[in-house]
């Protein structure tokens, strides 16, 4: 079973427990996300990957180009520690790193979260790969990830208790898509995936074909 599959189950099981006029609001405005071309703005296979250096859960820094020197990259976008399908599809790519290792690549996950929040998602994950904080989603902005929330739908989550205030810095209101890239050694993006559906995440299984695709040889 697939992490797509699991995150269906999830938003599945949670609609019950969300009043009809707040998912309405939820609902409207993942349609004019999905209207308004945000997805085709984003970088995409071929393009270059605009090198970046942020700071990591572990109080490090991290620059894609000194990851680059020594393998590909795997780069994935995500909300926050307060979006349970992010929380998932983390959980899901610890499942695989090792398998990714294996290849010669470094996983990397950005939000636009604060260090200390990107601490906490990896003590509660136990995750073992790199989580750096994005905060003014100025690196999301350059891959063409981010948006801002509708003024209704971030009266939502105000009244879910995610204080997104805190935790991104002062940036409450922008995020980005769901996104993940394969990102070869030479800074070309190889693999994209992108959406602006938050339920809907790149399956390990695809990052992983993704990076054998770099191992064989061009005629």
């Amino acid at each position: 079973m697939g992490l797509n599959t699991d995150l269906r189950a999830f938003y599945a099981s949670r609609q019950s427990d969300i009043p009809e006029h707040v998912r309405e609001i939820m609902d409207r405005a993942g349609r004019e996300l999905a209207e308004s071309g945000q997805a085709d703005k984003a970088l995409n296979t071929g393009d270059t990957a605009p090198d970046f250096a942020l700071p990591a859960a572990d109080g490090g820094t991290v620059r894609l180009s000194s990851l680059l020197a020594s393998g590909p990259v795997v780069l994935t976008f995500y909300r926050g520690a307060w979006c349970p399908y992010c929380n998932l599809a983390l959980r899901a790519l610890q499942q695989h790193v090792g398998t990714m290792t294996e290849r010669g690549a470094r996983l990397v996950a950005v939000s636009p979260q604060i260090a200390d929040e990107s601490l906490s998602v990896v003590q509660k994950h136990d995750l073992t790969f790199d989580v750096l904080s994005d905060v003014g989603s100025a690196t999301a902005r350059q891959y063409g990830l981010a948006f801002d929330l509708t003024d209704e739908l971030a009266s939502v989550y105000d009244g879910f208790g995610m204080d997104l205030q805190r935790v991104n810095g002062g940036h409450a209101r922008t995020l980005p898509l769901p996104a993940t890239y394969v990102i070869g050694r030479d800074g070309t993006i190889r693999w994209a995936f992108v959406a602006t559906d938050y339920t809907t995440r790149a399956e390990p299984a695809d990052i992983i074909a993704a990076l054998d695709q770099l191992n064989i040889p061009s005629a």
